[in-house]
């Protein structure tokens, strides 16, 4: 079994290294060996965490029986080495860990080598194939044996007198035993062109076991060649299937590409969304300390009569919602952090601690924001008159970040890299082809046949008494056939041609539908990213508006300036201006991966670790100018 394995493995890989290089110009390795050891078992067990069945450990440790032989089945090469799980997991080390132990990674995987093994299923009907087959077979007849049943039981018996003789005197006592065996070797090929080509050889050994115990060894070989001549022939016809699974092979190539950099952005947008879970228990706990102090100072004020009953009450009811809020934020990180570390493969009561400097470097992405300017800005010093004219400030192009490339550029790139078009513009040269193999299937059919064979066989009993027999070519049958069935009854036919038809015009629908996708999601993309950069700088603003306000409140509730639901509302305030903060600059992030995967360029290796799209660099597909296009305003910017 291990030998079948390892020659599946070399033709998968093969295939697979072959449409990699030309699918994608690099090859690298794909493969769905089961690890001996993996994370989620040594964290199953060195933890304590409790399973089902040897089952949730890996395939490995599945208990040996009649059905089941590990050894028999599995590769027993060097193990693995497992990952070092550090604490914290920063979110490289999440992206490998996925791409090494996540569910999904391994199916799309998986897919990739079924795709291949297909191929070379389809090869092989192209490959020369060779058939062997060795019988052996006792026969005794005790029955009535007398001259003439011998002697007919072969068209040439006159030439085994002797045989018949000795049958006709008793001899053996009325029993015949015979022993006979024979074997055959077979080659075939078919060729790409639609030609078939076999030949056999047989070998006979007769042995009567009784009477004159007589032999005799039969030799016959014969050969047969069949060429289509109109329906059927040629290699584009004859060779569709296997070009077909050449096709598909790529286009699960293009699919695994583009599986691993969506799966990378998913990956790493769960690991940014659950550290925003992290930052938005830290402010609702913030707030919850707050709102505690400003109710402590509010029962201070009211015991003096300084306060109204019912603003303390109304100073205790948002601490009550700010401890609801606070244990909510922890409950809720608890479980997407849970969810993530499924998303990775790994068990979810497994100890994960994620990095928290992540976050702190996206936050440390908006100094390089420049302050917005304008009238509006705060802190002016100008202030217009109420009633002089607004003038809208526009987004400032100077402030955008690297990934907030012109639009037509980016729709450029997409369509130059994005494998699924290339999956689609495939699809419909597939659907070409299969309008091309419908319509021959119309034609007439003319085949010709030929045949030689030589030699004789050797069976019964009759035969053990007759000369060996030899390959003579010049005793042998030679044969010529040639066959034609005219295109009288073509219905099936006819409907399967207009069925391709069909074909080809969903499969340009189709392509017509990915490539206005691909453009709306990219141009979406721009445009969020410069939506979601703006918001960044509204929220930077806002929270230092609300900070001050917390401050300046608090100031004036102890002066008796204020109300206690001022001091509430502004604390309100800044705790959902610090969550709009925090989730804006994440979104920019996401946004900039989006962008990246969406037009195909953010590159993702087998272990699962990207490289990021330079948009300072011109991509090969796109003309030297492209990279130095400068940002203009979007249709969306036009709103005065």
């Amino acid at each position: 079994m291990t030998g079948h394995r390892q020659a599946a493995d070399r033709a998968a890989k093969g295939h697979i290294r072959r449409a990699q290089e030309l699918a994608l110009g690099r090859t690298e390795p794909v493969s769905i060996e089961s690890p001996a050891d993996t994370l989620r078992r040594r964290l199953l067990l060195d933890e304590l965490l409790p399973h089902a069945s040897p089952a949730s450990l890996g395939t490995r440790e599945l208990p040996a029986s009649r059905f089941w032989d590990p050894a028999q089945h599995l590769d027993s090469s060097a193990p693995t080495p497992v990952p070092v799980l550090d604490e914290p997991v920063s979110l490289m080390q999440a992206l490998r860990i996925a791409a090494g132990h996540s569910r999904e990674f391994q199916s799309a995987k998986e897919s990739v080598y079924t795709a291949a093994l297909d191929l070379d299923l389809e090869a092989d009907a192209f490959r020369l194939t060779f058939a062997g087959m060795l019988s052996g077979e006792y026969e005794q007849d005790r029955g009535n044996v007398d001259a003439q049943s011998v002697a007919t039981t072969d068209a040439d018996a006159a030439a085994d007198e002797e045989t018949a003789a000795a049958a006709a005197a008793g001899e053996g006592n009325g029993v015949v035993e015979l022993l006979q065996g024979s074997g055959t070797l077979g080659v075939t090929r078919r060729f790409r062109n639609g030609v078939e080509l076999s030949s056999r050889i047989m070998v006979d050994v007769v042995k009567l076991l009784t009477q004159d115990a007589a032999s005799s060894v039969g030799l016959m070989a014969d050969a047969s060649v069949t060429i289509p001549l109109l329906r059927g022939a040629g290699r584009a016809i004859a060779a569709e299937p296997l070009r077909q699974a050449e096709q598909n092979l790529l286009y699960a190539v293009h699919m695994f590409e583009r599986f691993k950099r969506t799966f990378a952005v998913e990956v790493a947008s769960d690991y940014l969304s659950v550290l925003q879970d992290r930052q938005e228990i830290a402010n609702a706990a913030e707030n919850y300390k707050r709102l505690v102090s400003a109710g402590r100072r509010a029962r201070r004020l009211a015991e003096a009569g300084r306060l109204p009953e019912f603003q303390l009450d109304q100073a205790v009811q948002d601490e009550l919602r700010a401890r609801t809020r606070w244990i909510e934020a922890r409950q809720r990180y608890a479980s997407n952090l849970d969810a993530f570390k499924v998303k990775l493969g790994l068990p979810p009561d497994a100890p994960l601690e994620l990095d928290a400097a992540e976050l702190d470097r996206l936050q440390a992405m908006t100094d390089r924001f420049a302050p917005a300017g304008g009238d509006t800005a705060p802190g002016d010093d100008a202030v217009p008159p109420a009633d002089a004219p607004v003038t809208l400030r526009a987004p400032d192009p100077a402030q955008a970040g690297p990934l907030e490339i012109a639009p037509e550029r980016a729709v450029r790139l997409a369509l130059a890299s994005r494998l699924d078009l290339r999956t689609a513009q495939g699809k419909v040269a597939d659907a070409q082809r299969k309008v091309f193999v419908a319509a021959d299937a119309l034609r007439a059919e003319l085949t010709l046949l030929g045949s030689a064979e030589a030699g004789q066989r050797r069976t019964g009993a009759g035969s053990a008494g007759r000369a060996d027999a030899d390959l003579d070519p010049n005793e042998g049958i030679f044969s010529g056939l040639v066959t034609l069935d005219l295109p009288f009854e073509r219905t099936q036919e006819r409907i399967a041609y207009r069925k391709s038809l069909i074909a080809l015009e969903a499969a340009v629908r189709e392509l017509q539908e990915t490539e206005d996708g691909i453009k709306l999601a990219v141009r979406d993309d721009v445009r969020s990213l410069l939506r979601v950069r703006e918001n960044v700088l509204i929220q930077l603003e806002a929270v230092q508006l609300a900070r001050k306000r917390v401050h300046s409140t608090d100031l004036f509730l102890q002066s008796g300036r204020a109300e206690i639901r001022d001091v509430l509302e502004s604390e309100e305030a800044l705790l959902n201006a610090q969550n709009a903060l925090i989730d804006a600059v994440v979104n920019y992030r996401i946004g900039e991966l989006f962008l990246q995967r969406d037009m195909g360029l953010l590159q993702v290796d087998a272990d699962g670790l990207w490289t990021e799209f330079d948009p300072n660099t011109v991509h090969e597909d796109e003309p030297e100018d492209a990279a130095v296009l400068g940002r203009r305003r979007d249709d969306d910017d036009i709103g005065e």
